[in-house]
């Protein structure tokens, strides 16, 4: 955004003073973006680098300028063809940080930088010289506005931010053309044109930040879960396990196996089996979510873990059982044990899975508790 010169030392230091501002939030999220693309691959970030590098050169020439004895410089018309370019570009990146380019996409801002392009034909065509080109531009701006609210901003998430970013932008406009067209002078004028630049460059970081902040998290979520259920993957559910265990956290497991499964895929096929999957998985979630934590170990094996002490294991794996029972079309084996002394996480699982075992083998559909071995009954069995 171009900064406006006036002639009294105070106001150029403020000149210089808000681009330097402008200048290093720009280059902290080029930063951002780079790295980001390192890792991602992303266009969004190339298409706000590219914006950035513009911003940079007309704040470059702002601080410049800003402190230069000569002020009638002749930068102002192409400075300002970037910083309307660049800020086309940025709506194109927000854009493009929640949505893939579609051939709707393309064609809006393809139509935009066309109509950016119309004065620059204008050196050859006798449209009314300079003038013509500054309102030009002035409206090609409200257009751009115009179609970050009625075309990026119902596609995008922070909707706030970018209608507060929209804002701002809508009155640096508009009082750089009080300032233009009806010649209007003050210090609150000069003052907004310098410093709304910087509350628009705010905005944009914020939107980045909380952007990239979402998608960090998105790549770590499905890092740690089962892509199908949604639930935690075995991996993670085994490292909360081990890290319950050796902080000595009473821990109970319950490991639950859906009766008939490959009978269900083999008869109704995967779609339909994978739809049962995920109901299940959805069960054992929400009643286990309250308490601990649910993981999937693999093909049609569900754990839960229960780390609140106040719950009773038995009811919890009961619940489960029944309402799989009542809400899908099969039943679970289910199978749990609560952590005892001298007891690993790795024989935790093993008792519970020996529990559900039980169930699976003597009945189906219903809840086993992990018994420890009689010594006198091992002998009984040895001795038979």
């Amino acid at each position: 955004m171009i900064m406006p010169y006036t002639s009294g030392s105070s106001s150029a230091i403020q000149a210089g003073i808000a681009s330097a501002c402008s200048l290093y939030i720009i280059l902290i999220m080029t930063l951002m973006c780079l790295i980001m693309y390192s890792k991602q691959r992303k266009k969004a970030y190339l298409s706000m680098v590219t914006a950035f590098l513009f911003i940079m050169t007309y704040e470059s020439l702002n601080i410049h300028f800003a402190f230069s004895p000569d002020r009638n410089h002749g930068s102002g018309i192409w400075a300002a063809d970037l910083q309307i370019f660049s800020f086309l570009l940025l709506n194109l990146s927000v854009y493009q940080l929640y949505r893939r380019m579609n051939r709707a996409s393309y064609t809006v801002f393809a139509v935009l930088t066309l109509l950016f392009l119309v004065p620059v034909s204008s050196a050859f065509i006798p449209f009314g010289g300079t003038g013509w080109q500054k309102l030009y531009l002035d409206v090609y701006q409200l257009g751009i506005l115009c179609a970050g609210v009625s075309f990026i901003s119902p596609r995008i998430g922070q909707r706030g931010k970018y209608f507060a970013g929209i804002a701002v932008y809508f009155v640096y406009i508009a009082i750089g053309m009080l300032s233009r067209y009806a010649n209007e002078q003050g210090a609150w004028i000069d003052g907004a044109l310098l410093w709304l630049p910087l509350a628009y460059y705010t905005i944009l970081f914020l939107i980045l930040f909380e952007r990239i902040v979402e998608l960090m998290q998105s790549i770590y979520r499905s890092s740690i879960t089962d892509g199908l259920t949604n639930l935690y993957n075995r991996r993670y559910f085994t490292k909360q396990l081990n890290r319950y265990v050796e902080q000595g956290v009473k821990v109970s497991m319950i490991f639950c196996d859906i009766d008939n499964f490959k009978k269900l895929n083999d008869t109704q096929g995967h779609h339909r089996a994978d739809l049962v999957l995920k109901q299940v998985a959805a069960i054992i979630d929400e009643e286990v979510s309250e308490f601990g934590l649910s993981g999937r170990f693999g093909g049609e094996e569900l754990v839960g873990l229960v780390v609140d002490k106040r719950a009773k294991v038995a009811q919890i794996a009961e619940r489960i059982r029944a309402r799989v029972a009542e809400e899908s079309i099969v039943t679970l084996s289910v199978g749990y044990s609560s952590l005892r002394k001298n007891v690993s996480a790795e024989e935790l699982v093993q008792q519970a899975d020996q529990a559900m075992y039980r169930s699976k083998t003597t009945g189906k559909n219903k809840v086993s508790p992990y018994r420890v071995p009689s010594p006198k009954k091992d002998a009984e069995e040895t001795v038979s």
